[in-house]
């Protein structure tokens, strides 16, 4: 930059009397400045990403999405546009009125659980849950291959828990009968929310505006979401954990109960990195299920990072294919330890899943993601 300076003031007649009626000159003099401008930026972004590597987008699209493009990307993003994105608008808005009227009509003359200021329909049972299950499985699995998702790689670990080296076949035997509490797994997507309902159809945790939505709401009803207010007060916040950790132990302890998925990072990352876990899933003591998943591609990653959530979906919509990696580990059984101290337990489920998914272990959160976006946002402006 200072070079730059000492340049524009070695040369007086062109820099402090320009011809106001001559635009080249004036752009060739305010060329430089702009040059440096961008490439300081460039530089920031660089340091940016090595800061918070578990947020950054290292697809062809770039940072926030707006990276630039080859021309051959760009035609076959503008081909997309036209053909496949209409159509497979058209056919996920099919799948989600159709579910929508299927728990519509099996929750008819049906009052939802109000029980500690939640709202819910898991509690139906006989035919009209099974129906609103298996229909929700079979149709986000068809959601996912509408909208690219034609295979599903699945691997299951037989013997990926340490803890298991030491014990008898019969004792490993009726511990894989035990049903776990909860599903824990690494989050990347809204993407993963599909996979899971239609693995097992459990139920999450959501913002509380999701149950005002349009379709949407419903459907998590019938989930048995547990809805919370993101920018709550430490009382709620107790009471939601409270909440959770009862529907853990519910779920561990009755077949019927739903079972309740939480993904323990609290945010997505770019799927490299594995971000501290929180302690809700583990507060129960109860067994868990550790489930890794990992999004490959070649031109755009579907994992929901840095990105605003319209230009991710036309972006999803408009890569023919798409891949999703699944990996399943054995059922994790804490040690007494481990139910004492929940933290210790949450560490430990972290440690193992980092190894099997070959994941990098990273302690930035939620906190450091938002200093990210902000700075990106602002030095994206300035370019």
């Amino acid at each position: 930059m200072g070079s730059e300076l000492k340049d524009l003031n070695s040369k007086p007649a062109k820099t402090q009397q320009p011809d106001p009626n001559d635009d080249d000159a004036s752009a060739k003099d305010h060329r430089p400045l702009l040059e440096s401008t961008a490439s300081s930026a460039a530089e920031d972004i660089q340091e940016l990403e090595k800061k918070f590597a578990a947020f950054v987008r290292n697809d062809v699209y770039g940072s926030l999405g707006c990276g630039k493009l080859p021309l051959k990307e760009k035609l076959l993003l503008g081909i997309a546009l036209v053909t496949l994105l209409p159509l497979r608008l058209l056919l996920v808005m099919s799948i989600l009125v159709l579910y929508y009227l299927i728990c519509k009509i099996f929750t008819l003359c049906s009052a939802p659980n109000l029980e500690e200021d939640q709202e819910d329909y898991a509690h139906l049972g006989g035919c009209r849950r099974a129906v609103i299950l298996q229909s929700g499985r079979y149709l986000s699995r068809l959601l996912l291959f509408m909208v690219g998702f034609y295979w599903i790689n699945e691997t299951h670990k037989d013997s990926a828990n340490t803890q298991d080296n030491s014990k008898t076949e019969s004792t490993k035997q009726s511990e894989e009968r035990v049903r776990p509490g909860a599903i824990v797994s690494n989050h990347l997507s809204y993407l993963d929310v599909l996979y899971h309902m239609s693995s097992s159809f459990p139920s999450f945790v959501a913002k509380k505006a999701v149950s005002k939505l349009p379709l949407v709401g419903l459907i998590g009803k019938c989930l048995g979401c547990v809805f919370v207010q993101r920018e709550s007060k430490s009382s709620d916040f107790k009471g939601v954990a409270g909440i959770v950790t009862d529907r853990v132990r519910n779920a561990h302890q009755n077949e019927l109960a739903p079972m309740i998925l939480l993904f323990p990072e609290g945010t997505t990352t770019n799927g490299d990195f594995l971000l501290p876990f929180k302690t809700g899933a583990f507060l129960a003591g109860a067994p868990v299920m550790p489930v890794i998943l990992r999004y490959s591609y070649r031109r755009f990653s579907p994992a929901w990072e840095s990105i605003s959530g319209v230009r991710h979906v036309v972006f999803l919509l408009c890569q023919f294919v798409n891949n999703l990696e699944v990996t399943r580990l054995p059922i994790y059984h804490p040690s007494q330890q481990e139910k004492d101290n929940p933290k210790l337990y949450a560490n430990n489920v972290r440690k193992l899943m980092a190894a099997e998914g070959d994941l990098i272990v990273s302690d930035i959160g939620l906190a450091e993601k938002r200093i990210y976006l902000a700075a990106l946002n602002g030095l994206l402006g300035q370019s």
